[in-house]
Order: C-alpha cells, then structure tokens, then sequence
C-alpha cells in the first residue's frame, strides 16, 4: 500500500509541477520568445484548457477500462509534451507543447485521485488526502524554486521542462509493480457525443475569458461566437448527458446536495489557488526587482502553510466536524485575498508573504478535503467519475482565474503605464512595445519605477476582484449536510496495492 500510495504520490507531482515550474521562468520565457502579457497568461492557461477539457474523459474512462494502463498513457503524453516544449522555438510550439503537457497532467491528477479512492476505505481517503494536499503543496514550493534555479543555470529555461522527466520514469516503474486494480466493466459505451460537446463548449468559453477586454470588446461579435456558442454547446452537453447511459459527466449525482456543494465549492476556490501560484512570481520580479529563484524563495510561506494545513487537516478530519475544517479553509482563503488587495509596490516583504501564508493555510484545509467530500458521497463505481468531476470544477476554476487576473494585470498595467509615460520627459529611453512584458533590467530608471509600480497596484486589484468568489464558497460549504458515518466499508477483492 505504502509504495502504491508513493507511486501515485509521484504521478500527482509530476501533473502538478507542469505549471509550477514554469512560474518564475515565465517573464524570461515570454521575452525570449517574444510574447506579452496575454501569451504569459496562455502558457498557463493552454495547459490548464487541455487539463480541464479532458479530465471528465479521463474520470470516465477510469470507470471502464484498465485504470493502471490510463494513468501510464497520461504520463507518456505528459512526458511527449514536455520534450516537445524543451525544443520550443516560438510561441505557437511552446502553446502545442503545454496543451499536450495539459492532456497528460489532466490524467495523471484524475486517476491519482480516482485510484485512491478505489484503494483506500472512506475514513483513510482524509488521511490520503491529506497526504495527497501535502504533495500539491511541496510541487507548489519546489516548481518554482526548481524553476528559479534552472532558468539561471546554463541550461535556461528550457531546462524546467526536463526537470520532471526522471520523475515521471520512476512514477510509471513503481505503479506497473503494485498497483493491481479492477479493469472496467463490460459491455462498454463510450459516450462519444458528450466528450466532445464538453470539450468544445469549455474550450470556447475559456478562450474568451482569456481574451475578452483584450484582443476584443465586451461587446461585440466575437464575444457574441465565443460566449454565445460555449453556453449554446454547453447547453447541448447537459441534453445529451442527461440521456446517455454512460455520460461522461453524470449529472445525476449533483441530486446528492454534498457532491453539489463540494464541486461547485471546488471550482470557486480553485480559481484562487491557481492565481496564488503564478502571479505572485510575475508581482515579486516585476515589481520587486527580484531574480526567477528570490521570486521562488518569496512563495515559501504560501506553501508551507498549504502543506501543513492538508497533512493536519487530513489526518485529524472526522464525521462529526469535519465540515468545519472546510468553513474555517474557506474563510481563511476569503481573508488571505482582503489583504493581498492591499498590496502595492511598496507593501513591506514580511506583510506580503504574511498575507500568502493566510491564504495558503485556507486553501490547505479546503482543496483535497472537497475532493474526500465528493468520493464519500458518490458510490464505488462511480469513484471515477465523482472525483473528475471535482477535479473538472477545479481545472475550470483555475482557467478562469488565471484569464481573469491575467485580463485585470494587463489592462490595469497598460492603463496606469499610459497615464505615468507623459510624466517621464523626453530623455527616458525608448519604451518597451505596448501588450509586452518588459525586461526590466533593459530599461532605463525612470521607465523601470514606472513599470513596477503599475505591476505592484496591478497585483493588488487582481486578487481583490476574485474575494466575492471565496465568499461564495463559504456559503457552498456552509450549505453541506452533517456527515454520515464513515466506517470503513471492505474493497473489492480485486483491488490491491
């Protein structure tokens, strides 16, 4: 069991490392290859559609066929995409090399959770979890300094994109010895139809979450296609999971009040955590003047208390109060935003990683907790697709709030920048093209003051507009039934570790 769970420990670090690690190489990254603030957005958000489109598919899939055979296809494409990125020489390739990193890391986080729930009774499933948020946390904490360190090392940042790869080797080597799960159920019907709808209507409306304001007006024929047609293809989705026998999101289970409340509380949240994860590296190195590994160093406090607060939550979480870890998480992570909304350029280090740590002690007792919520309401045989479909509103939730704060720094960035430029006079230097992100150190002083002054301002306001998301998550977990007990129930005898 314990090398089962290492195993399955590893697949999870290494889906999570995809976008950690690239943190704080983005602004190197973006000017190397000479992108701007939406292509900084869009190498995360690439991997997060491709994640959030599949992981339904991957859940699904794990219902009904060999689920050690799945989770070691979703490595190889994880490992395919990160070559593939490594050898990146323009934006386009680098987009096609995260979206397929997005593909394999949706598997590896599905079916990491969907095996241990298969492997692990109702009461060890907190305990997991917990083990489970302690990774997250540590890829978390180790992304970005791994990061920070590789992009200054000889090996630039195409280096970041290697780093996993030896992992992944020794995930794969250890789950083909131990794990000996069920294959699936016969006959089989693959629910073609709603795979693609869900895929189609969730890559539309990301799109132009991410490009909205920007590339195009909120008004306008554009948004009238994109948001239009993703709430239109969306609809269609709901019609034909509602009819087919084997959905690929079974509607049904939201009938259970818990799986609602927890995946809807998922979703909200997760658009915090994934902005707490990327943007601060971009506020540090921008606005601080800090090098890729001081960034990282700056993200510890949001990480050790996302850590401490899964493995503690997890192990001391019981039936009786277990929906009040959830209520104080959320709280915490509503409080944690309050004040990054204060943060400006010259907010004081130690108050700025102060006000990480209280969102990441939140966001350590909520994250897997929900996921634990929504297995021990949903029955065996579905564990594949009740823990996709938490994981699905917590891909889609991040998508959402790395557009959005993205979508918030460029425009409030460009706004400020414009409105300081005629104040500078007429002997600054030349300025860095409009929509690019700056290489600071190429600018002259008073371009580069004005510069991080915006991003520091740009930083606060971008968390502030997402706290009436963590409020509603409050009212989400608020609205959980008491738990029943959760004694353990016995496996099937054809699940081993």
């Amino acid at each position: 069991m314990r090398v089962a769970l290492t195993a399955l420990m590893l697949a999870l670090f290494v889906s999570m490392l995809s976008s950690t690690i690239v943190a704080n190489a983005l602004p190197r990254i973006i000017g190397d290859l000479g992108g701007n603030q939406t292509g900084y957005s869009w190498v995360v958000v690439a991997t997060l559609l491709a994640l959030t489109a599949t992981t339904p598919i991957w859940g699904k899939l794990a219902d009904l066929f060999d689920k050690l055979l799945l989770i070691q296809v979703a490595m190889l494409l994880y490992v395919a995409g990160s070559v593939l990125g490594a050898f990146s020489h323009s934006m386009t390739v680098l987009l096609v090399a995260r979206a397929i990193q997005g593909v394999g890391a949706g598997g590896l986080s599905a079916l990491s959770l969907v095996i241990v729930g298969w492997i692990g009774t109702p009461r060890e499933r907190a305990r997991f979890s917990g083990y489970l948020g302690a990774v997250y946390a540590v890829a978390t904490l180790a992304g970005p300094l791994i990061g920070g360190v590789i992009v200054e090392s000889p090996l630039g940042w195409r280096g970041c994109f290697f780093a996993s790869l030896p992992i992944a080797v020794v995930a794969m080597v250890l789950m083909q010895l131990t794990l000996r799960l069920p294959r699936g159920r016969s006959p089989v019907r693959i629910d073609i139809a709603g795979s693609a709808l869900v895929v189609t209507s969730v890559g539309l409306l990301l799109i132009w979450t991410s490009l909205v304001g920007q590339q195009f007006a909120w008004v306008s024929v554009s948004t009238a296609l994109l948001l239009g047609g993703g709430l239109l293809v969306g609809v269609a989705a709901v019609v034909v999971e509602l009819r087919h026998p084997e959905p690929v999101l079974p509607l049904r289970l939201f009938r259970n009040r818990n799986v609602l409340m927890s995946t809807l509380a998922s979703g909200l949240l997760a658009t915090v955590a994934f902005a707490a994860t990327l943007y601060p590296a971009q506020y540090f190195q921008l606005a601080r003047g800090m090098s890729p590994q001081a960034a990282g160093l700056m993200t510890m406090t949001t990480v050790g208390a996302l850590a401490l607060a899964s493995v503690v939550s997890g192990r001391k979480i019981n039936g009786r109060f277990w929906r009040w870890w959830l209520v104080s998480g959320t709280v915490a992570v509503a409080v944690g935003l309050g004040l990054l909304g204060t943060v400006d350029v010259h907010t004081h280090l130690v108050a700025v990683g102060a006000y990480l740590g209280v969102l990441g002690l939140g966001l350590g007792l909520t994250t897997q907790n929900l996921v634990v919520a929504v297995q021990n309401n949903v029955e065996l045989s579905e564990m594949g697709a009740g823990s996709a479909m938490a994981n699905f509103a917590r891909s889609f939730g991040g998508a959402v709030g790395v557009c959005v704060m993205g979508a918030v720094l460029s425009a409030r960035t460009a706004t400020m920048v414009a409105e300081g430029v005629p104040g500078l006079g007429p002997t600054t230097g030349p300025l860095p093209e409009q929509g690019r992100i700056p290489i600071l150190d190429t600018l002259s002083a008073p371009v580069r003051e004005l510069y991080s002054s915006a991003y520091g301002t740009a930083f606060g306001e971008a968390f502030l507009v997402i706290v009436p998301l963590a409020v509603l998550s409050i009212v989400c977990v608020v609205l959980l039934q008491p738990a029943v007990r959760d004694d353990a129930v016995p496996l099937p005898p054809e699940v081993t570790a």
